[in-house]
């Protein structure tokens, strides 16, 4: 680390930042103190000017970052999930050079790229139905609205149940049944009443509760809902979509107990409801399986299947994917397409897409996800054993979650180990309702030696942080 961050590159962008991007988007610390008055006026009340100013990136490649004042980081994010073959892959770049020489711009639903229809036919190969269907769009949020609304054309039904902790975006569909309050209520008026929200019962909160815990923690999530869909159904609003997230990423690396995604499936399809599943940050090889839904086998396999994040290669990409029996609830386009958007099937996207897919192929990254990410969980859990804050290091493949709600963990400990952690050359990102939780989910491509280095730096991280 050449200069501690934020250093002063990073100070002045915060502050330029801060004056013209909206004061919601991105957290600018004292930065964006004094009405906008920037690390100037930090520093003349006697504050810290870099307290919570964040890196600005400016190169990537790999698992490795530069920022915007020549410091060199460790990337345990995967920039959200997005890096899956890494930063700045070489077959990534020479297909996005290729394809933006020759197209970059088409008409998606009226005179299609011809690309878009090499990546739907890559896409369908890897999808979990011998014949599948599919929308591409742009973002996870938009890929959860197309499967919404697939949802409700195929089952004439409105409701939607979800589950407690879920994630699935901020647009107003996918907001109906994202469960944190605190971006929901601003915008409560325009969010229908038929959302019903289940208990998700993650594996590690299941196991402290001694033997026979897990199955007492699945039982009463599954009988939830059972009670929702019938409550809903006698209420005159039935569900129509049961959403549900395989490994629950922005919760906190949730895995769910044994048997939970089958037993939701079965009694959605008993009741009439299309299965959807949210792996817009787990799929991909991400968890060990080219989709988190795998790890339960066939009775867990879905009606729509939403991804995005890594689908890009580094490009806004992302898509609903579902069999054609419930994809063909939409009507035959007839010269105006009810669901659609201007760069739908954007050529240098699918470009990307269709090398990131030959690269998670040749690289073999989803068998390289269960080594490293074993590797990873095997030295955090070692490294963190017997500190009373650490109530466990939980999730599957590269998709961890330190969780450290342990007595005597304070508030919002994860936060506090990102920002450490930063200090020490490593980029991670809290999770949790609280910030309660360290979350790794690195490129594929990380080494042994940089997962060694991550262990290393990450348990130092949590114990500087539970020590002082």
């Amino acid at each position: 680390m050449g200069v501690p961050p934020a250093g002063p590159r990073a100070r002045a962008l915060a502050a330029r930042l801060a004056r013209v991007e909206s004061r919601n988007v991105t957290f600018l610390g004292s930065a964006d103190a004094g009405a906008g008055s920037g690390a100037d006026a930090a520093a003349a009340s006697g504050t810290d000017p870099s307290a919570g100013v964040p890196i600005f990136w400016t190169a990537a490649k790999g698992a490795n970052v530069l920022d915007a004042d020549g410091n060199l980081y460790l990337d345990l994010t995967g920039a959200f999930g997005v890096a899956v073959a890494g930063h700045a892959h070489p077959a990534v770049l020479d297909a996005m050079a290729s394809q933006g020489a020759r197209l970059v711009h088409g008409m998606g639903d009226v005179h299609p790229p011809e690309i878009k229809v090499e990546l739907l036919e890559r896409l369908a190969g890897v999808a979990p139905w011998p014949d599948c269907r599919g929308f591409l769009a742009n973002s996870g949020s938009e890929a959860v609205e197309a499967a919404l609304k697939t949802a409700m054309l195929a089952t004439g039904r409105g409701g939607i149940l979800a589950f407690e902790g879920g994630y699935h975006g901020l647009t107003l569909g996918s907001l109906n049944a994202t469960h944190r309050a605190d971006f929901r209520e601003p915008f409560a008026a325009h969010l229908h009443g038929g959302v019903h929200f289940a208990p998700f019962p993650d594996a590690l909160e299941a196991s402290g509760g001694g033997s026979g815990a897990e199955q007492s923690a699945l039982e009463a999530s599954l009988a939830d809902v059972d009670r929702l869909l019938a409550a809903a159904a006698a209420a005159g609003t039935p569900v129509g979509a049961v959403l549900v997230e395989p490994v629950q990423g922005r919760a906190g690396v949730r895995v769910p107990v044994a048997g939970f995604l089958a037993g939701v499936a079965e009694r959605a399809r008993r009741a009439g409801a299309v299965v959807i599943h949210d792996e817009i940050f787990s799929g991909f090889g991400r968890t060990g399986r080219m989709f988190a839904a795998e790890w339960e086998g066939e009775a867990a396999r879905p009606d729509l299947l939403c991804v995005g994040k890594a689908l890009g290669g580094g490009l806004p990409l992302s898509a609903c994917l579902g069999s054609v029996e419930v994809m063909n609830a939409w009507p035959a386009s007839t010269g105006e397409a009810l669901h659609t958007s201007t760069f739908l099937g954007h050529p240098l996207a699918c470009a990307t897409a269709l090398a990131f897919l030959t690269v998670l192929e040749e690289e073999r990254l989803v068998a390289r996800a269960t080594a490293t990410g074993d590797r990873l969980r095997a030295g955090l859990a070692g490294a963190l054993d017997g500190v009373p804050q650490v109530r466990g290091v939980r999730g599957r493949g590269m998709f961890l979650g330190v969780v450290l709600d342990g007595p005597g963990a304070p508030p919002a400990a994860g936060v506090r180990v990102a920002e450490e952690a930063l200090r020490r050359g490593v980029i991670l990102l809290p999770a949790g309702s609280k910030g309660e939780v360290v979350e790794l989910s690195p490129p594929l491509v990380l080494t042994p030696a940089q997962a060694d280095a991550a262990v290393e730096i990450v348990a130092a991280s949590v114990l500087a942080v539970v020590r002082r």
